[in-house]
């Protein structure tokens, strides 16, 4: 259902693009595609509703196009979710499981987002870091400030190595843009960004999936906040970039972030705060002006087969996602009835695989390795490494209401299923797997889920393949404590073989 918010306006204090309904661009060309990827971000920006955050450049996009408010990614760490974005497949039908950094890699060389457009004419161009392994599988024309740049420095060239590119060719380009943040560490202001800095005092409370509440907890909200302000300073500075060199009416602009925020429940979950991410279709003469999608289920596999749509490609690629198209022109749509997504922490230390799927109200997950306790969880609540400050300290914890300090006790020790009412407990607090009331809801879902892994090939549901993959990761923790193997040049996974095996073959 689509709902026209007039309230977006109070929201925007400028606006870089102007979007004009009677505007259409030429039918006989291929628009121009910017796709925007920011890091380690839920949902939290003044067009969702968040009003400590200042992000006038990302609300004007949704307010002069459409925004989606359940809109997903696949996988709740980085590689993973990328791959997914680049390829239109879950992570476990390309291979890309874990983190690229971690040497996890994809099966095959995959169709692509930049591998399509170029077949078709396309100049291909990427900002910032790729992430995905083998790196070469993704072909870019063009790929500058290559580094993860976590230090946030020098953020103005993302703009004027966006123009140089844009400004190489006249044939019709494609350019990923992805910015560093909100991405670990929280760094409050660099180089004086962002220009509106959130402070401790302006933070009422932690993250709503996070539960638990401090000062603490408060103080580093207001840092991840800053760190989002300016993010969308960037985006601003490419905008005014495409303004000053008049490529705005021919131009499909689309902004997601890889998966959510790097606190306690969220990124390297399955849970709401880990999946949901903000994303934002802006395209003049094409998408109507302040269009919310309330209900819609969408996910980053249906970039790519809208991308496909939007350049009048009329052959069809088996993928599993859908075309956003038809919603912008009103047509009939064929959208998703189940979301799904899949989790192993992207480590081999931290090797701990969930499935999940949510309709319009329930979301299942399915804990692999229960009752296995969740590795993960006391890197976040005992801080082992810098990234994870964010995390709710054990202190936090039991300082907690009982409520939150019973879904610590289940993230820490999953059950073999969650089951979760998300309009009446959108983030997650009240399991009710075990409820017999809800027993009809957790028979469906995972029958749901059953079958989706079996169309899909899911390696893992393989016992064989399962019990090969849990030997073979064992056996590396045993042999490279503390993640050595990043040292070692010689290291490779093994499971792209078998797995690659069990999901290529015919």
């Amino acid at each position: 259902m689509i709902f026209y918010r007039f309230w977006l306006s109070c929201l925007i204090c400028s606006c870089f693009i102007a979007c004009d309904p009677q505007i259409s661009s030429q039918d006989d060309m291929n628009p121009n595609i910017i796709l925007i990827v920011s890091e380690d971000n839920s949902q939290d920006l003044g067009c969702y509703g968040n009003t400590t955050v200042h992000t006038p450049n990302l609300d004007s996009l949704a307010f002069n196009g459409a925004m989606f408010m359940n809109a997903y990614t696949t996988y709740s760490v980085c590689s993973p979710s990328r791959a997914s974005i680049f390829t239109g497949l879950y992570p476990h039908q390309n291979g890309q499981i874990g983190l690229a950094t971690h040497k996890f890699r994809m099966y095959d060389y995959f169709d692509n987002i930049p591998k399509y457009l170029k077949s078709k004419g396309y100049r291909t161009g990427c900002l910032g870091k790729l992430h995905v392994n083998p790196d070469d599988a993704i072909p870019f024309d063009f790929h500058e400030l290559t580094t993860s740049n976590f230090a946030k420095k020098n953020l103005q060239d993302y703009a004027i190595q966006a123009t140089e590119f844009i400004k190489s060719g006249d044939a019709p380009y494609f350019l990923m843009v992805n910015y560093p943040d909100a991405h670990f560490p929280l760094i409050r202001e660099v180089e004086g960004l962002p220009t509106k800095v959130v402070e401790g005092s302006e933070v009422n409370s932690t993250l709503p999936f996070v539960g638990a509440d401090s000062e603490r907890l408060r103080e580093l909200t207001a840092d991840y906040y800053s760190q989002i302000n300016r993010m969308d300073e960037c985006v601003g500075m490419l905008l005014d970039s495409l303004n000053a060199i008049g490529m705005t009416e021919n131009t499909l602009i689309i902004y997601i972030s890889d998966h959510g925020a790097q606190f306690s429940r969220g990124k390297g979950s399955n849970y709401e705060g880990g999946l949901k991410i903000p994303m934002v279709w802006h395209w003049p003469g094409k998408i109507k002006p302040e269009t919310v999608y309330e209900e819609e289920l969408t996910s980053v596999i249906d970039i790519f087969p809208s991308i496909i749509d939007a350049i009048g490609d009329t052959s069809r690629i088996e993928l599993p996602g859908h075309s956003l198209l038809p919603l912008f022109k009103e047509e009939k749509y064929e959208g998703h009835d189940y979301l799904f997504a899949e989790g192993a922490l992207g480590t081999a230390k931290f090797f701990y695989p969930r499935r999940s799927v949510r309709d319009e109200r329930y979301k299942l997950i399915y804990n692999l390795y229960s009752p296995d306790p969740d590795p993960y969880f006391p890197v976040y609540t005992d801080h082992n490494y810098s990234f994870m400050v964010s995390g709710t300290g054990r202190q936090e914890i039991a300082e907690s209401s009982k409520e939150i300090q019973r879904i610590y006790d289940i993230w820490e020790n999953p059950p073999k299923y969650e089951l979760y009412d998300l309009v009446n407990d959108p983030w997650e607090f009240v399991n009710l797997a075990e409820n017999p009331k809800y027993t009809a809801e957790l028979n469906r879902m995972k029958q749901v889920l059953d079958t989706w892994r079996q169309d899909t090939r899911d390696p893992m549901s393989n016992p064989v393949l399962f019990d090969k993959m849990r030997r073979e990761t064992d056996s590396i923790n045993t042999l490279y404590p503390e993640h050595s193997y990043q040292k070692d040049s010689t290291f490779k996974w093994n499971y792209p073989k078998y797995f690659g095996d069990h999901v290529l073959k015919e």
